[in-house]
């Protein structure tokens, strides 16, 4: 499936690019380590894990000031909890948690997965629970687990020899790994580094993207005892630094998280001929092996039932919550609602969504291009609604409803919106099970994309509709499947791997290939699915109508620096507050 023609992603001017001799000396240091790092023994990695951790902590209130600032957010108001949770939190949680599996590999050799956690699924497929692992997890996330699906053909014996493959290398050699980061969110650059350090034992450089090169002296502070060894740097720039970067003849291998315009132009090289007949021969430009996150057009499968005034409303508010956190700037933003035209409360809905959207203030549209593409995919269309006032630096949050699902030519389908749309397509099919096995259908030929999908489902439909439910999650081609909830909670979890399903061919590559986080260090993954029940109690705190967000997200983000059943209430406290 092609993207839109229009280019989905742009970067700022870099301020201050690193220049050529400080990157090539830069990436000599590097290789001088990558043995000696790769020959670490994973009871040394922990302890550098462990000697960043509160330093982490120490500049977390600086670094969420800065991204306050230049994403045009109140430092001291609600919202700025998506800077917590979305940067400081989940870095220190993969520190711990890669930490933590390390432990357990010098112990046993593998990360700790209890055997009882490994199981075989009623279609065959093996699945391992990677959350919640703890007693804290588990009193604070009550109802939420989150399954990894293999591969088909492999066995619970295949699952364990092949997890933490790097650990078992007799005399590895290592190498030197390119992360080109994002812009949006603020975890991104340091946790792709983690995962390439620490699960696949590689030297990193870090290229930041001009978006969020200001994170960079937060990110030496907290990362410095990685730096100052030898084992990880970062540098800046455009363009023209990621191509020097990827050719350079010491970089080993590249991650991208971004663009699938970017990774075309990585590996195929310019738009023309010769890109096309090197994609027909299979003859990329790029032979250095490439994982990259790219995101999607996220479906929010909405199941037909019979919901009470409580349920529509939560889930209107977890609908308008997945569509303005990060003013909507996410790759795993919910963008698609999928709806039966039979439903008989769909209308009303649609109303509760309106109506929060009302109470949340338009964001500063801080992503390169959030203008172009938002009159692109809203210019000559009849019934745009748009909730709140544009200006020179926001858009309106905005809903399009009502799409042909049928539609051969429908830009929305086809294009990620990286500004705050939210589109909905409606569907004949007014059975529970039927439209199930029609959403599917429609999610995986119809939108472009393969890295997350939503589904909300009553317990009620659930439980006549379960073979169809099954058919689904089975059946769903995206690398994170939520049941009731956002797959924005699968990124923060840690545990779980982030990335596109595997079955997109690089000339096709939709929302990526390879994956990251997954601290427990498993290969062979098809999708991760996280189910969580269909009204929480209280309001998570990651809803954009909590009213002590921001008080929670502080207190979590210290929770992960060190877990303790003696830190809970404090945290629940505040989570009722909302």
């Amino acid at each position: 499936m092609q993207h839109s023609p229009l280019e989905m992603s742009a970067s700022a001017k870099s301020h201050a690019a690193t220049d050529t001799a400080e990157l090539d000396a830069t990436l000599a240091r590097l290789k001088r380590h990558a043995e000696p790092f790769a020959r670490l023994s994973p009871a040394a990695r922990a302890g550098l894990l462990r000697e960043c951790m509160p330093l982490v902590w120490r500049v977390a209130e600086e670094w969420v000031r800065a991204a306050c600032e230049a994403k045009g957010l109140d430092y001291e108001g609600t919202a700025s909890s998506e800077e917590w949770l979305g940067g400081p939190m989940t870095t220190l949680r993969n520190m711990r948690l890669l930490a933590e599996a390390l432990d357990a590999i010098a112990h046993t050799g593998k990360p700790g997965v209890d055997d009882a956690n490994l199981r075989v699924a009623p279609d065959g497929r093996v699945e391992a629970e990677v959350f919640p692992t703890s007693l804290v997890e588990k009193l604070l996330y009550a109802g939420f687990t989150a399954t990894i699906r293999f591969e088909e053909g492999m066995n619970r014996d295949d699952v364990r020899a092949r997890q933490a493959s790097f650990y078992a290398q007799k005399d590895p050699r290592g190498g030197v790994a390119l992360v080109l980061g994002a812009g949006n969110v603020a975890s991104i650059p340091p946790m792709d580094a983690l995962y390439k350090m620490f699960v696949e034992g590689m030297v990193c450089l870090v290229k930041l993207n001009p978006v969020n090169e200001y994170l960079e002296p937060f990110y030496r502070r907290c990362m410095a005892p990685l730096i100052e060894r030898g084992y990880l740097d970062f540098a800046r720039g455009g363009g023209d630094v990621g191509k020097h970067l990827v050719e350079h003849p010491d970089v080993d291998d590249v991650h991208i998280t971004g663009s699938d315009r970017t990774f075309d132009l990585i590996v195929w090289g310019p738009p023309g001929e010769e890109r096309e007949r090197r994609k027909k021969a299979n003859d990329p430009v790029l032979k250095k092996p490439i994982s990259s996150e790219l995101g999607s057009v996220t479906p929010v499968i909405l199941v037909p039932g019979t919901w009470s005034e409580k349920e529509l409303q939560y889930v209107a508010e977890y609908i308008a919550t997945m569509v303005t956190n990060n003013a909507s700037c996410n790759c795993n933003a919910g963008k698609m609602l999928v709806t039966s035209k039979a439903w008989a409360q769909r209308d009303d809905l649609l109303r509760r969504v309106r109506e929060v959207l009302k109470g949340v203030a338009p964001r500063k549209a801080y992503y390169p291009g959030a203008f172009d593409r938002y009159q692109h995919l809203t210019e000559g269309r009849d019934g745009v609604e748009r909730i709140g006032e544009a200006t020179a630096e926001q858009l309106p949050w905005t809903l399009i409803p009502g799409l042909d699902a049928n539609a051969r030519d429908e830009r929305l389908f086809t294009t990620e919106p990286f500004c705050p749309i939210l589109s909905e397509a409606r569907l004949d099919e007014g059975d529970p099970s039927a439209f199930l096995d029609a959403a599917t259908a429609f999610a995986n030929d119809r939108l472009w994309g393969t890295l997350s999908a939503v589904l909300f489902i009553d317990p009620r439909t659930e439980r006549e509709a379960k073979d169809a439910l099954d058919r689904a999650v089975s059946q769903l081609r995206y690398g994170a499947v939520g049941i009731n909830q956002w797959t924005g909670l699968v990124y923060g979890l840690v545990t779980a791997p982030w990335g596109g399903h595997p079955s997109s061919p690089k000339h096709d590559i939709q929302g990526g290939v390879g994956w990251v986080h997954n601290t427990f260090m498993f290969e062979g993954i098809e999708k991760l699915v996280l189910r969580g029940p269909f009204v929480v109690a209280p309001k998570p705190p990651y809803f954009v109508t909590h009213r002590a967000a921001h008080e929670v997200a502080r207190k979590v983000t210290e929770l992960e620096l060190g877990p303790s059943l003696w830190k809970v209430p404090s945290v629940v406290f505040s989570a009722l507050q909302g």
